[in-house]
């Protein structure tokens, strides 16, 4: 059920990327918002990852995943942290910095997609199978910790919602604050500038 949520708020943050000037604050916000979802979806995966080395007998049942996707796992991993990581440095890091984290934040997401769309093909089945049976009534009381997964999740959106509320004022100053063009207007947009009185 965390993937499916993440995947919700990776969409709309794909969406804000498109129109970056008009919606940058929107942009913020749902960044914000995910920086729990995705720390509660790296516990877990680094949880059934353990359980699994240590011979757990329910996660041996399981099997691992193919090999392609558990090569690719651990580097997920490093370059999600890296796009959120620079965005929060863009953001909040000082201002003599801008430059250099935006290229960051460009360069890790580039490769993030890639790795990214990769992963999801790769899951996408076992998620729309699975991710429901939390939340259906017939099969939540069959699940084990179900009621636990759902109270997790649940928590880290709403402490998404409460650090983007805390950072959504920021990006006021941060425009006022010569941030890159491309940034703060849309691709062709003429900027004014004041007319000097003599």
């Amino acid at each position: 059920m965390t993937a499916a949520v993440l995947l919700v708020l990776l969409a709309i943050e794909g969406f804000t990327i498109l129109r970056i000037g008009r919606l940058l604050t929107l942009h913020v916000v749902i960044g914000m918002v995910l920086v729990p979802p995705i720390l509660l979806k790296i516990g877990s995966t680094t949880w059934r990852f353990a359980r699994y080395c240590l011979g757990s007998p329910e996660y041996r049942r399981k099997g691992p995943p193919p090999a392609l996707l558990r090569l690719l796992g651990p580097l997920l991993v490093v370059l999600t942290v890296a796009v959120v990581g620079t965005g929060i440095a863009l953001l909040l890091g000082p201002a003599s910095m801008r430059h250099e984290f935006l290229f960051l934040h460009k360069a890790t997401f580039i490769v993030w997609i890639a790795a990214m769309t990769v992963h999801v093909l790769g899951h996408i089945v076992d998620t729309a199978r699975l991710a429901p049976r939390d939340f259906y009534r017939r099969t939540r009381r069959q699940i084990r910790g179900a009621g636990a997964r759902q109270w997790a999740l649940v928590g880290a959106v709403c402490l998404g919602v409460l650090l983007a509320i805390a950072v959504a004022p920021k990006v006021g100053p941060w425009r006022a604050g010569r941030a890159p063009a491309h940034l703060i207007q849309p691709p062709g947009a003429v900027t004014a500038h004041p007319v000097r009185q003599h």
